[in-house]
């Protein structure tokens, strides 16, 4: 199944945002913001890791105590 094409509403000033990141001058901005998601779901990948990380070591470093307010930290 194709997917369904929409369109959207942009400030002008995103859509020169969107121009100046391009990998290149015929990528469509479908293309470009796809490229978007990739890094922003990768980032969270890390962040989440990093947040682990650090959770174990204050853990060690606090011992054992009430860290259920952790995730919103």
């Amino acid at each position: 199944m194709e997917d369904e094409i929409t369109t959207i509403q942009l400030k002008k000033s995103v859509v020169r945002a969107l121009k100046e990141i391009k990998k290149y001058p015929r990528e469509t901005y479908s293309e470009t913001i796809l490229g978007l998601i990739a890094v922003a779901q990768e980032r969270k990948k890390f962040d989440l890791f990093v947040q682990k990380a650090q959770e174990h070591k204050m853990k060690e470093l606090w011992g054992e105590g009430d860290y259920s307010g952790w995730e919103h930290a």
